[in-house]
């Protein structure tokens, strides 16, 4: 008998499958105990280091569908869990800690910086990052502006990266791209940087013609490493002194916005005058990715609504929005409903809406957009009903 053959596995054995799905109960399980925070100090501290060393296990040996899987059950159970377990994971997949003997505990972490690009005909990601000068320049000016610590380490991608691109990378290839950057950082022999490398794949194709005005998302990505106990990032305590310093370090992103806005035109363009930036703010990978995600839904919702108006031959001021959540199959999303003075619906327009998102900041937000389109009879709606009707609604107030 041949003793190089893969032994049959018993009937009772577990297929992989099976295994990644108890473990992504597990995992969506733990969160909702975590989230709940019933029982003893003792034993909520225990179950949270359980997760985190879950999450950790998961990113270690690259099983993403344990991750998502656990995000999808939590999504359809509860809330706060959903929104707890999701938060840990993107967290421990975007930072990475070094401990070292003889040396302070540091950290590393993936940020990035999402810009709406104004242009005539689009970008061309072959004319990007063809000025060095500007691209060291731009790096630099993170520290220089105060984004960064001054004590901190920091380098960037040369590359702008576009909404599917940034799609495309999972949580454990954000946590290898990071041990790329770190090693990019503290060694000094040049060696290739896989998950580095595999994360430019190229932008989607567009379909801009030369004259054609276009708005696009790009993502600007880095990394920064620095001590895990820096000053620098610790929001003071007291309610009056954070918001202050979350003000102030507003105030100063504004200002690096005005300031490097050129150099990252050098970067994105041969002709970096034909440019205009809408800066978003710069956040941790993940956070910066819900912000593009969440504008480019409301521009396209902006768009909609100002194409249903076209389509029907009105203005903004003759027509009455309702706006609301609503249940789509399995899917929450924000619908905004415009009639006319009659009543007769002329349109139904939707966006995708998280289950954990702020409600009323969404909702805000949304109204905001429509008063800037010139409707200003609006009402809110608790959610839409299965019968598609509002249900206690109530005109907006800004």
């Amino acid at each position: 008998m041949p003793k190089n053959k893969r032994p049959v596995p018993r009937k009772s054995a577990i297929p992989p499958q099976e295994d990644d799905d108890v473990l992504a109960q597990q995992l969506a399980d733990l969160a909702l105990a975590v989230a709940s925070e019933e029982g003893d100090a003792t034993a909520i501290a225990l179950r949270d280091v359980e997760l985190a060393r879950l999450v950790r296990n998961a990113l270690r040996k690259k099983n993403d569908d344990v991750l998502y899987g656990a995000i999808e059950r939590a999504r359809y159970t509860d809330a706060v869990a959903y929104q707890l377990l999701r938060e840990r994971i993107e967290e421990a997949a975007g930072a990475v800690t070094l401990r070292r003997e003889n040396g302070p505990e540091m950290e590393i972490n993936a940020f990035a910086l999402p810009v709406f690009v104004h242009s005539t005909g689009g970008l061309k990601e072959a004319e990007g990052f063809n000025d060095g000068d500007a691209f060291d320049q731009l790096v630099e000016s993170i520290k220089q502006g105060g984004l960064e610590s001054p004590q901190a380490t920091v380098v960037m991608i040369s590359h702008a990266y576009d909404l599917d691109e940034v799609d495309a990378i999972t949580y454990s290839h954000l946590n290898d791209m990071v041990r790329d950057a770190a090693g990019s950082m503290t060694e000094k022999k040049l060696v290739a940087r896989p998950a580095l490398e595999r994360s430019m794949t190229g932008w989607a194709d567009t379909h801009f013609g030369p004259a054609d005005t276009a708005v696009e998302l790009r993502f600007l990505l880095g990394f920064a490493m620095k001590r895990a106990d820096d000053p620098f990032y610790a929001a003071p305590e007291g309610e009056e002194a954070a918001e202050a310093w979350f003000d102030a370090r507003m105030a100063r992103y504004r200002a690096w916005t005005v300031a490097a806005g050129p150099l990252v035109k050098r970067c994105l363009a041969l002709d970096p005058a034909s440019l205009e930036l809408h800066f978003l703010y710069q956040d941790l990978f993940y956070g910066a990715k819900e912000q593009g995600v969440a504008e480019l839904a409301m521009l396209q919702m902006i768009s909609d609504v100002n194409a249903a108006l076209e389509e029907r031959g009105v203005a903004g001021a003759e027509v009455r929005a309702m706006v609301g959540p609503a249940a789509v199959e399995d899917e929450m999303v924000m619908r905004v409903n415009l009639s006319d003075a009659a009543g007769v619906l002329l349109a139904s327009l939707e966006k995708p809406l998280d289950v954990a998102a702020d409600l009323r900041g969404e909702v805000d937000d949304l109204c905001d957009a429509l008063a800037s389109l010139g409707i200003t009879s609006t009402s809110v709606a608790l959610r839409f009903g299965e019968d598609g009707q509002p249900i206690e609604a109530r005109a907006w107030q800004a």
